[in-house]
Parts: C-alpha cells; structure tokens; sequence
C-alpha cells in the first residue's frame, strides 16, 4: 500500500432543497503518510466533511483529490481503490466469518464477475496478520467485541489497498483498551489517515494535524500542539479549557470545565 496526498479545496455541502450549509468552504492538504484529526463538538459538520472524503456525498463546492486527481472524475470502483472507510455503522453480518468480511475489501479490484485469484488470498492474509486476526479468521462476525469488530472493520477497508484511509469516530462505543489498540493501530499504518475523534487529548497523542470545525465552518488547521490553544478549544466547544503538560513524561493534556456562569443549578 502507498500513502498519497490528499487535497481538499473549498468543498461545501448542504441538503437537498436546503438553503443552508451544513459544511461552508472547507480547504485543507494532509501530506502522505500523515495523520489529520477533525475535531469539534457534536453538529460540527465531522461526519459531513468525512462523507465528502470517502465519495458518499458529492461536494457542492470545491474538489477532492488523492494524488492530483479529484475523485468524482473518476469511476466510483476507482475511487474505492484510492479511498477506503471505517464507519461508525457496522452493517449486520449475515452469518459472514471475519475472513469473509475482510475479503469483501477486495470487491474494488475485482471486474464483473470475476472470481477471486490468489493474489486477493494474499492480501487478505497479509492484513489478518498485520491487524492480528489469524486467531478470529474463522469466527462468525457477530460473535466479537466491539473492539474485535472494528478491528475486523478496519482489516477490511486495508484490504481494498487504498492510499487514504477515513475513520469515523473509530474508538466510540469501546473501553479504554481497545480505544488504546485502534490508536496504535492508527499510529503503524503508514497511509495517509484522516480520523474524526470526540477526544481532544486523544488527537493530540495521535495526529500530525488536526481540523477544528465548529457549526460547519473551520476555526483553523495545524499541528495540535501550537494549533489547540486554551482560547480556540474553549470557545469552539464552549467549555473553559486549559492545557498544562503533565510531568514527568511532559505530554500535554487538557482539562474541561463548564463556564461558571453554566456551571450551578437554579
């Protein structure tokens, strides 16, 4: 797999016969290889920008292109090859093994009716290994943990070998350890990754980069160390926000609190 650059240039969107953007122009550039966090409170437009990422929503303004090329102009088969996703939803099983849901990742470079060939046995096995799944291969999906699901999930969009992996939300719903397994997961991939994460101190620890949205709109773009300050975080989450470093290690950590004006009950 190749990581490759992802450019987004002034995308927008808005619901059908609506008047109103759900996202206003968005414009941003993730390196190969690197790590962007979208970050913000809920209704921000996280989701909605993701949609316009993995080719679910087709912008109404602006492009997306991997590698120079924008996706829409292109066969939705070839985007698939190029863009894979990880989605909150995790669509019913059917009775599939884990084997079999990782192998529906090589659907995209299959053509009409082909039957599968060795070099797609290869590549299933290579991502059970690299994501540890030997052990589940055989299993029926529906009988994992979250955390065992997600893994699988995550198995099966590397399997479609994409260049830019979209993760949406990838550690709700999980306990602390398996939230601590899909961070070092993210952080061995080697692809360019765009995440959306609810934690903060999560994006910090993990991304190259972050995006705050906040109401569909960007409050800023940039490394989380010198991008997340207390006065951005506060007012795009509305919370009283402070960041120290914790010692001894010296990683930085934030600390929420309400307004004291929101803070009492009447």
């Amino acid at each position: 797999m190749r990581a490759a650059d992802l450019e987004v240039s002034g995308v927008s969107w808005a619901p059908a016969r609506s008047a109103q953007s759900v996202l206003h122009p968005t414009t941003f550039r993730v390196d190969a290889g690197r790590v962007l966090g979208v970050v913000g409170p809920n209704g921000a437009g996280k989701s909605t920008l993701l949609r316009l990422l993995y080719r679910f929503h087709r912008p109404h303004t602006g492009h997306v292109c991997v590698d120079g090329q924008d996706i829409w102009s292109m066969p939705a088969r070839d985007a698939a090859r190029k863009v894979a996703a990880v989605l909150q939803e995790q669509a019913a099983a059917f009775g599939l093994t884990v084997r079999e849901i990782v192998h529906l990742g090589r659907t995209p470079h299959h053509s009409g009716f082909a039957a599968s060939g060795e070099s797609d046995v290869r590549v299933v096995d290579r991502v059970l290994t690299t994501l540890n799944l030997h052990a589940l291969a055989d299993r029926d999906f529906g009988t994992l943990s979250g955390g065992e699901r997600q893994r699988v999930m995550v198995a099966r969009a590397l399997a479609q070998e994409p260049q830019v992996l979209i993760l949406d939300e990838p550690t709700n719903h999980l306990d602390v350890r398996h939230q601590l397994e899909i961070v070092s997961l993210i952080q061995t991939l080697g692809l360019t990754i765009v995440v959306s994460l609810h934690d903060l101190n999560m994006a910090i620890g993990v991304c190259d980069d972050v995006l705050v949205l906040k109401n569909g709109q960007s409050q800023g773009f940039g490394p989380p160390h010198t991008l997340l300050t207390n006065s951005l975080v506060s007012d795009a989450f509305r919370v009283d926000a402070q960041r120290e470093k914790l010692t001894p290690s010296g990683v930085s950590h934030f600390s929420f609190s309400l307004p004291k004006q929101e803070g009492t009950l009447s």
